[in-house]
């Protein structure tokens, strides 16, 4: 099982949460195959940490979806498929655009600022074809939307969304696929909500995530 050398064990986390984090993140960027086996004895050596809380970890990550385990059998990291895309983009479209809509009579001037000022540097790494870079300007953008929206149902839920749009990525693709459109819909969210105007910023939102659905689902 290939676990990446000179890896930092971060502090002031509990070992579950860090054994979580770290898995999780080995998951999501491929580091940890589909389909692959888990030893529970191998990660914990790995992460400096006892058998238990790498295996409280993997439960949690089963009730994510990203691993399966298999009751005296094996735990596998889940398997992904192209069709996962259509099953992913819809919902998670669907609660960003909620977030957006939620979050149109609590804006101010300082909060619109600071997202045109993250699409201008999302815009940048585009230029730069700096595909990780923009990838991590694109989730802050939406993510300081859905802060804002202060609703740790709708938080969570994007959350791990996200999380599986993005592993589908570095499963099928060598990079992010971010298009130059989403700049322009970036404004037109930005618009809507200077306007407060709930139902053009859910609708931009929306059209937003579906577009990158449909590119993605073209690429493959």
């Amino acid at each position: 099982m290939p676990i990446p050398e000179g890896y930092l064990r971060p502090e002031r986390i509990s070992a579950k949460e860090r054994a979580f984090q770290q898995i999780q993140r080995w998951i999501v960027d491929g580091t940890l195959q589909p389909g692959e086996k888990l030893s529970d004895g191998e990660l914990a050596e790995a992460l400096g940490v006892s058998r238990t809380p790498v295996r409280e970890a993997l439960q949690t990550l089963e009730l994510q979806g990203f691993v399966e385990m298999h009751r005296g059998r094996d735990t596998r990291v889940t398997a992904t498929s192209k069709e996962d895309i259509r099953k992913i983009y819809p919902p998670l479209a669907s609660l960003q655009s909620l977030a957006a809509e939620l979050v149109v009579d609590s804006v101010t001037a300082e909060f619109i600022g600071r997202l045109r000022e993250v699409n201008v540097q999302f815009a940048t790494a585009l230029r730069r074809k700096s595909s990780y870079e923009a990838m991590e300007l694109d989730d802050e953008f939406h993510n300081a939307i859905v802060e804002r929206a202060n609703n740790p149902y709708i938080s969570s839920f994007i959350s791990t969304l996200q999380l599986h749009a993005r592993r589908l990525k570095y499963v099928f693709f060598e990079d992010s696929l971010l298009s130059h459109e989403s700049i322009a819909e970036h404004e037109n969210i930005l618009k809507a909500l200077e306007q407060r105007d709930a139902e053009k910023a859910a609708s931009a939102t929306r059209e937003n995530w579906l577009r990158a659905m449909h590119e993605l689902s073209r690429r493959l």
